[in-house]
C-alpha cells in the first residue's frame, strides 16, 4: 500500500497556502500567546491563509534590515507573491535612551531609513507596498516600565514622549512609502484615556491591549485578506462516495 500512496499524491500539486507575515519585535513573538493580538488575528484567517509570526524579542529595526533577507527570498520578485499582507512593526527597542540602553537605541533618523529600506526589500520580494501595515511603537507607561528596569539593575530606559517621536517617525516612513500605518502611539492615549490599561508591563500589551491592536489592525488588513478563497470544501461538501474527487482537485 505504500508505494501506492506515494504515486498517488505524487500526482498533485502540494497547495500552497497564502501567507500573512507578522515582523516585529518581542510585541509580535508575544502575539501568539493565549488571547494575543497575533493569534487573534491567526483565528480570523483560519482555512484561508496561514499568518506566520516572524516577531524577534529584543530586535530593532537595524537588525530586522539586515534579517530581512533570510526570511524572505528578496531576490526574487515572483518568489513570495502568495504573500497577502507583511506587518512592520519595529520601534519600542530603538527609541531606548542611548545613554542607558545604547545595545537596542537606534537614531530616529536611522530608524525612519531602516523602515523605507525594508520597504525596499519587501518590494523586491513581490510585496508591493499596499500590503505593507506599518505599527508605530505604543506608548510608554514609565511608571510600570521604571519598576521593571530596576529589578533587572538598571534605571528607567526608555520615555514616553521619546517613543512618541518614533512613532512620529514611523506614521511619516508609512506614508512615504505608500503604506497603511496603524498608529498605536496615539490611538491609545486618545481623548486623554488611561492607556495603561493596554500595556502589561509598561511596555508590552496586556490582554486589553492585545484586543486593542487585533481590532485596529483588522481594520487595515480585512480588506487585504478579502478575496482569499475558504482552502478545501467544507466537510458537509465532501462527497463521502468518492471524497478524492473533490480533495484532491486542484483549486
Amino acid at each position: 500500500m505504500v508505494p501506492t500512496y506515494r504515486f498517488m499524491m505524487s500526482k498533485f500539486k502540494t497547495i500552497v497556502w497564502p501567507q500573512v507575515i507578522l515582523f516585529g519585535d518581542s510585541i509580535t513573538q508575544y502575539s501568539f500567546q493565549v488571547n494575543g493580538w497575533g493569534a487573534e488575528i491567526a483565528n480570523k484567517l483560519a482555512r484561508k491563509c496561514d499568518v506566520v509570526n516572524r516577531g524577534l524579542s529584543g530586535y530593532n529595526s537595524r537588525w530586522a534590515k539586515i534579517l530581512l533577507p533570510r526570511l524572505i527570498d528578496c531576490q526574487n520578485s515572483a518568489a513570495d507573491n502568495n504573500i497577502a499582507a507583511v506587518t512592520v512593526f519595529f520601534g519600542a527597542n530603538d527609541c531606548a535612551l542611548a545613554d542607558k540602553n545604547p545595545q537596542q537605541y537606534v537614531p530616529l533618523q536611522e530608524y525612519s531609513e531602516n523602515l523605507k529600506k525594508i520597504s525596499r526589500l519587501l518590494a523586491s520580494a513581490g510585496v508591493s507596498a499596499d500590503r505593507v501595515i506599518f505599527i508605530t511603537p505604543p506608548p510608554l507607561f514609565e511608571p510600570a516600565w521604571e519598576k521593571e528596569c530596576i529589578l533587572k539593575g538598571s534605571p528607567l530606559n526608555r520615555h514616553n514622549s521619546v517613543a512618541g517621536q518614533y512613532a512620529q517617525a514611523c506614521v511619516q516612513a508609512a506614508g512615504q512609502c505608500g503604506s497603511d500605518v496603524l498608529d498605536l502611539w496615539t490611538l491609545m492615549q486618545k481623548d486623554g484615556q488611561d492607556y495603561s490599561v493596554y500595556l502589561s508591563d509598561g511596555l508590552h500589551l496586556s490582554e486589553k491591549g492585545n484586543q486593542f491592536v487585533s481590532q485596529h489592525l483588522w481594520e487595515l488588513l480585512e480588506s487585504r485578506v478579502a478575496d482569499l478563497p475558504f482552502i478545501l470544501p467544507y466537510w458537509a461538501d465532501v462527497d463521502t462516495k468518492s471524497p478524492e474527487s473533490c480533495l484532491l482537485c486542484e483549486q
